[in-house]
C-alpha cells in the first residue's frame, strides 16, 4: 500500500508539530536547571577563592620552615 502525497503532507506536519512540542517541553524543563547550574557554579567559584586566600594566610603564619 503507497501513501499518496496527501498523507505523506500529513504525517510529515504531525512530525514536525509532535518534534516542536518535543524541544519546548525539554527547554521548558532545561531552563531553571540551566539556571540553579549557574547559581552553584557561581558559589562554587566563590568558596574556591574563599578557600585560596585562607590557604594562604595559614601558609604566611606557618612560615617558611613548614614547606
Amino acid at each position: 500500500m503507497a501513501l499518496s502525497d496527501d498523507d505523506k503532507r500529513w504525517i510529515d506536519e504531525r512530525l514536525e508539530a509532535l518534534k516542536t512540542k518535543l524541544l519546548t517541553a525539554f527547554h521548558n524543563w532545561a531552563s531553571p536547571i540551566e539556571a540553579r547550574v549557574r547559581s552553584h557554579t557561581a558559589v562554587l567559584q566563590a568558596l574556591d577563592l574563599e578557600l585560596r586566600s585562607l590557604s594562604e594566610r595559614v601558609d604566611k603564619l606557618e612560615g617558611p620552615a613548614a614547606n
